[in-house]
């Protein structure tokens, strides 16, 4: 048999592996929560946050007198060990959890707890000496330090996205300067609109994405405002009167991150506004992104029956059944990225909605759903970088002869033959397939040379205006 230790708590006494660096109030949240047989460690930004706010507290109720500098020590350097990484297997309860993340916090005060006995001298679970609740949570509650670790680990996603993000937008930059010259037909509504380049449709989404750069900094400001010090509903019961201040300062000299105290801590407890903005942003992200990936699917459909104009690097064989046949699977799977943050954005607004009177409840799986889509969107954006945009290319000569071949030409020549004249050269190219060059041509509507003139590429995908030629009346 296994060894145990035996640990006690408000219901009872429980047997605990004697090795476990958690204890009994997470082992009752392992039996209670058997949801989706994902813990925690899956994510261990919010281990590693977790770490930062139990270090700051330390720190700060040594500082204030509440904490004698033998345990602070100790606490603070066993988070610096979670922080690096060690004990992240010990990080076990499930993801989705009842109890605003009451779990998740007895979790890590267990395993914090149990690591600075060691560094002590003493055994796993020899709480006299130093206490998971009395000591390790001082000054705290789960409804503070929760929602504080919560936006701390979304700023290191954050922060990660919009690198993937960049990393992205400049990817489009260099294929629009690639295909800068490539003339090609501008589509509304899927029919023939305007001519345009290559490059300036690539362009287009390098700026999409550089958009969301932006956005995603004005939603991770929103979430510096933290609720550290609020304790149980905002009134800060059981904390010291210069405890909020204090740990909200440590707390940003030890993560790297600048946080501020709320002005109203009873509002930031139970208001996850903050957290439905950041997932709207990522909904757009996401909106985006899907539309981008689309286009390119439009784009390089074919490789003989459709648009045919770029082609997408082969990375891996697309038919069990149809020989040589190659699929989009980069933008595919993109797509399904997209679809998935979306999903989390409903879940997050209907988590939101539900908080009720002093503390929002639903917090897990607000948490649960923001990490995903930061996390799979980063790896999307660099997914569709670096397995799909990097490699495209032009097929040049297709897609200057479906311009040739369609009506987009035909506004082109609006200002010059007039709207009447251009709207009869535009039916009759479509009955009888001829070309609008050749039409106008051979209606004398303007000359050779005036037409070579105005389908320059330069005059085509430019302001311009020309008294070259003014339309009859």
């Amino acid at each position: 048999m296994n060894p145990i230790r035996t640990e006690h708590d408000l219901i009872g006494d429980r047997a605990v592996p004697a090795d476990a660096y958690y204890g009994v109030h997470t082992l009752r949240a392992l039996e209670n929560f058997p949801i989706t047989g994902t813990s925690i460690s899956i994510y261990p930004d919010l281990v590693a946050a977790y770490a930062c706010v139990k270090q700051a507290a330390a720190i700060a109720n040594a500082e204030l007198g509440l904490l004698d500098d033998k345990r602070s020590t100790a606490i603070r350097l066993a988070c610096e060990e979670v922080r690096e990484g060690n004990l992240l297997e010990h990080f076990v309860v499930d993801v989705i959890q009842g109890g605003a993340g009451t779990s998740t916090n007895m979790n890590a005060n267990e395993v914090i707890a149990n690591r600075a006995l060691e560094l002590l001298g003493h055994k796993k679970g020899e709480y006299q000496h130093l206490h998971p609740l009395d000591h390790v949570n001082l000054s705290q509650s789960t409804n503070d330090t929760y929602p504080t670790a919560v936006k701390l680990a979304l700023q290191f996603g954050i922060r990660r996205l919009v690198l993937e993000l960049n990393h992205l937008k400049q990817t489009f930059e260099v294929k629009a300067r690639e295909f800068e010259s490539v003339l090609k037909v501008g589509r509304t509504q899927l029919q023939d609109a305007v001519p345009m380049t290559l490059g300036q449709e690539f362009s287009a989404y390098a700026v999409m994405v550089g958009e969301d750069e932006l956005r995603l900094a004005e939603a991770a400001m929103l979430i510096r405002e933290i609720n550290l010090g609020a304790t149980a509903i905002g009134t800060g019961i059981n904390a010291h009167p210069d405890y909020a201040a204090l740990v909200t300062t440590r707390l940003s000299e030890v993560s790297g991150f600048e946080f501020l105290v709320s002005p109203n801590l009873v509002e930031a407890t139970q208001d996850a506004g903050s957290f439905v903005q950041l997932s709207g942003v990522l909904k757009r992200v996401a909106v985006k992104l899907s539309k981008i990936c689309n286009d390119l699917r439009l784009l390089s459909s074919g490789p003989r029956a459709g648009f045919g104009e770029i082609t997408l690097p082969a990375v891996q064989a697309g038919s069990s059944i149809m020989p040589g046949k190659i699929n989009p699977v980069i933008p595919e799977v993109v797509n399904q990225v997209a679809f998935e943050v979306i999903g989390n954005d409903m879940t997050v607004t209907m988590a939101a909605e539900a908080g009720q009177l002093e503390l929002n409840a639903f917090e897990p799986i607000i948490a649960h759903s923001l990490f995903k889509s930061l996390a799979h969107l980063a790896t999307g954006c660099r997914t569709l970088a670096d397995r799909c945009v990097r490699g495209i290319t032009a097929n040049v000569e297709r897609a200057r002869r479906l311009l040739d071949e369609s009506t987009a030409l035909v506004t082109a020549l609006n200002p010059f033959i007039g709207y009447a004249r251009a709207s009869e050269i535009a039916q009759e190219a479509l009955r009888t397939h001829a070309r609008v060059y050749d039409l106008v041509l051979a209606k004398g509507y303007m000359t050779r040379e005036q037409l070579d003139e105005i389908l320059k590429p330069e005059v085509l995908t430019k302001p311009h205006y020309s008294t070259m030629h003014k339309p009859k009346s």
